[in-house]
């Protein structure tokens, strides 16, 4: 008599299995893990792809929004697209946060007393100051000194130049409120102002007070005041037109010093060859207070041009 399985299952029985669920043994096994390696490659590698569209989307965004203005006939995003160039810059553009007030200023005010700095004209400077004689400043900041010393001075064009959207409003804002028609509000790179945007012997003087010191010494390259930055300058000067540095950081003082004084188109006004004294004009501003309170050196370095 033959031996039957335990509790056999009957053929064609639910439980039965078919000849697709038929084992086959180790074969069968060693295909199914290939077949989901595969699987979890390509869905990996989808995976990446994804995330790489994601990123490239993302920072196409990120360079329309830098393009795009933010005030409709406010200062441009980028005035001097087409002059693009592949060259170390002494400003780092910032997108700050606009209040209600700046951003009324703006809408308002610009077209008055803004201008795009586009490398594209020649700015006649008797016309947008109506004859006054013109002081060029480089970074404002939030504009307080320069409203400041535009309502002290009504017989002294500023032509303030910056990329700060805020501090555009600001100032825009405070000489208003002054009264003061003698500020103009320049938005871009003040070099390719200097280098393309101005005529020679246009400008009274020029101030940068307060610049970016950018201390550590592999930024060092980036600050404003070097010799091909005064080679612009010096051309665009009238005979006699003061260069105003100011700043409360000792080692680009001192570089300041250096450079202004081996510069031959530039003679210090100084009788020691030095610093000079805080002129009365310049104001001290919250900022430069806060830095006295704290101890800090604040240098003027004040040259004529020859």
């Amino acid at each position: 008599m033959s031996e039957q399985p335990l509790n056999p299952t009957p053929a064609g029985s639910p439980d039965a299995p078919t000849a697709d669920e038929t084992p086959t043994g180790p074969a069968r096994t060693g295909s199914t893990a290939a077949d989901a390696l595969a699987d979890a490659t390509a869905e990996e590698t989808t995976t990446a792809d994804e995330a790489a569209a994601l990123r490239a989307a993302s920072f196409e965004r990120a360079r329309r929004l830098r393009m795009e203005p933010r005030f409709p006939g406010g200062p441009a995003a980028d005035p001097a697209g087409s002059h693009h160039e592949r060259r170390i810059r002494s400003f780092q553009p910032r997108r700050s946060r606009v209040t209600t007030g700046q951003q009324e200023s703006l809408e308002r005010l610009w077209p008055k007393w803004g201008l795009d700095i586009d490398g594209k004209r020649v700015l006649d400077l008797t016309e947008l100051f109506d004859g006054l004689p013109v002081v060029l400043e480089i970074g404002f900041g939030m504009g307080e000194a320069t409203a400041q010393m535009a309502a002290d001075d009504p017989g002294t064009g500023i032509l303030a130049v910056d990329v700060h959207t805020p501090g555009q409003g600001n100032l825009l804002g405070l000489a208003d409120k002054a009264g003061s028609t003698n500020v103009r509000v320049a938005n871009g790179d003040a070099v390719i102002l200097l280098r393309e945007m101005l005529a020679p012997e246009s400008l009274d003087g020029l101030r940068v007070f307060f610049p970016d010191p950018w201390p550590k010494a592999r930024h060092h390259k980036r600050r404003l005041i070097q010799p091909d930055f005064l080679d612009l300058v010096a051309p665009v000067l009238k005979p006699g037109a003061i260069v105003h540095c100011a700043t409360d950081w000792e080692p680009y003082a001192e570089q300041m010093l250096e450079v202004l004084t081996a510069h031959p188109r530039f003679e210090n006004t100084a009788a020691d060859g030095g610093y000079a004294p805080r002129p009365a004009f310049r104001p001290l501003t919250r900022f430069e207070g806060q830095g006295l309170d704290k101890g800090h050196v604040v240098h003027d370095l004040l040259f004529a041009r020859v």
